[in-house]
C-alpha cells in the first residue's frame, strides 16, 4: 500500500528551497507514495513546475499582509485543523517556522511528523519569530518524530538552540541535473562578449544574499582596472536600492540586472564565475547549480559551502563571511587564471556528486523507514 505524504510549506515562491521542494516530489517514486503538496498561500512562481499527479491545493490565494502575527492567534492545534484537510501517513514541515508550528498541532498518533530545516539562525528568538514564545517553539519542534536538515552547518546550529532526543538526518538538495544541463546549453544573448571577466549570482534581492556588499567589490575591482561585468538574476525588496547604487556608482555598464528567470543555467553556464556574497544559506541551490553546469565558484563562508566545496577549498575557493576577504578572493581568481581554469574542471567533477537519482532515493529510503 503506497504511503500518503503531505509537504506543508509556506509557499512556492522564488525561494531555493521551493525549488528543491518541486524537484524532489516530482521525482518521488508514484508506486510508492502518494504525495501531496499544500501551500499556505498561492501565487508563487514555482506552482507551475509541479507535475499533474501531484495533489496541490494552497489555502489562500495570495499572500496575506501581517499573516505571521494572525497566526500567532491561534493554537497549533487549530492552525493544523484549518490548513490540513485529510489524513496522511507522514506530514512533513518543509521549512522552518509557520509550516513546522502549523504540522506540529496534528494530534492523529498514526501520522509521522518531519520536521525539515533549511537555513541557520541567529538565536532563539530569531527562530522562534513564527511562534507565540521560545518555549512554544521548543515544544513545537518536540513533537516531531524526527528531523531533516540540508547540512551539517545547518543541523548543529539547529540543535544548538533546540536540542532533540529524536533521530537527525542530513539529506541535500535535490537538483534535476539532467534538466540543468539540457537547459544550460541554451543561448543567453543577454551575457555579452565583451572582453569582460562574467561574473554571475543567482538569489532574491534582499539583504541576506548581501547583493549590496557584492555591488561594493565590483566598484572596487572597477576603481583598480580590472575588467569584470555582473549579471544579477533575481528579484525581491532591494531591486531600487542595488539599482541605484549602480546608477550613482557609475556602474551601469558593468553590471546587468536580468531579474528572475526560470532557466538560469543558461546563463551561468556562460559565465567565468559564481560569486556568492550571502550573510546566510541552508545549503545553497544555485552554487550546487554552478558546479553542475561547470562554473568556478567564490563564495563567502556560510553554511553547507565546505560540503559543496571541500573543507580545503578542493572545489572551489572558500573566504571569510567578509567584503574585504570576499573582494580578495574573487581579486586571486582574477589575478591567476589558471587557478580559475582549475576550479572550472574541479567543479565539473564536484557536480556529478548531486545527481537527482542519488538525493530522491535518500529521501524514499527516509519515509519508508520513518
Amino acid at each position: 500500500m503506497k504511503k500518503k505524504v503531505l509537504f506543508l510549506i509556506h509557499d512556492l515562491g522564488q525561494g531555493g528551497a521551493e525549488k528543491v521542494l518541486v524537484n524532489l516530489v516530482n521525482h518521488l517514486d508514484r508506486s510508492l507514495f502518494d504525495i501531496s503538496v499544500i501551500s499556505m498561500f498561492g501565487g508563487g512562481i514555482n506552482e507551475r513546475f509541479l507535475k499533474p499527479d501531484i495533489r496541490y491545493r494552497a489555502v489562500f490565494r495570495r499572500t496575506i499582509p501581517g499573516n505571521s502575527k494572525l497566526m500567532k492567534l491561534f493554537s497549533p492545534v487549530l492552525l493544523h485543523r484549518f490548513f490540513v484537510k485529510g489524513q496522511y501517513d507522514i506530514e512533513i514541515s518543509y521549512l522552518e517556522g509557520p509550516s513546522a508550528r502549523v504540522i506540529s498541532g496534528c494530534g492523529d498518533p498514526d501520522t509521522r511528523l518531519i520536521s525539515w530545516i533549511h537555513g541557520e539562525q541567529d538565536n532563539r528568538k530569531n527562530a522562534s519569530r513564527s511562534f507565540r514564545t521560545e518555549q512554544e517553539a521548543e515544544r513545537c519542534y518536540q513533537s516531531f518524530d524526527c528531523h531533516v536538515f540540508v547540512s551539517k552547518t545547518v543541523q548543529t546550529n539547529f540543535l544548538r538552540l533546540f536540542p532533540q532526543e529524536a533521530p537527525c538526518h542530513i539529506l541535500y538538495n535535490t537538483v534535476e541535473s539532467e534538466v540543468i544541463l539540457r537547459e544550460a546549453a541554451e543561448a543567453a544573448e543577454e551575457i555579452l562578449d565583451d572582453g569582460c571577466v562574467k561574473l554571475i549570482s543567482v538569489g532574491s534581492l534582499k539583504p541576506v544574499k548581501g547583493f549590496d556588499r557584492l555591488l561594493g567589490v565590483v566598484k572596487r575591482l572597477k576603481t583598480e582596472g580590472y575588467p569584470v561585468h555582473l549579471y544579477l538574476l533575481g528579484k525581491g525588496p532591494q531591486k531600487d536600492l542595488l539599482e541605484r547604487f549602480v546608477k550613482e556608482n557609475h556602474l551601469s555598464e558593468s553590471v546587468t540586472f536580468l531579474g528572475y528567470q526560470t532557466n538560469p543555467y543558461k546563463y551561468v553556464s556562460k559565465c567565468d564565475l559564481y560569486v556568492c556574497s550571502s550573510h546566510r544559506e541552508g545549503f545553497s541551490t544555485a552554487v550546487t547549480e554552478a558546479l553542475i553546469v561547470g562554473t568556478p565558484v567564490c563564495t563567502v563562508e556560510v553554511s553547507g559551502m565546505k560540503e559543496l566545496l571541500g573543507a580545503h577549498n578542493e572545489y572551489g575557493l572558500i573566504v571569510e563571511n567578509t567584503e574585504s576577504a570576499f573582494y580578495s578572493g574573487v581579486k586571486t581568481l582574477l589575478d591567476q587564471p589558471e587557478l580559475l581554469k582549475y576550479y572550472k574542471k574541479q567543479a565539473v567533477l564536484r557536480g556529478q556528486a548531486f545527481r537527482t537519482k542519488e538525493t530522491v532515493e535518500a529521501v524514499e529510503k527516509l519515509l519508508l523507514e520513518v
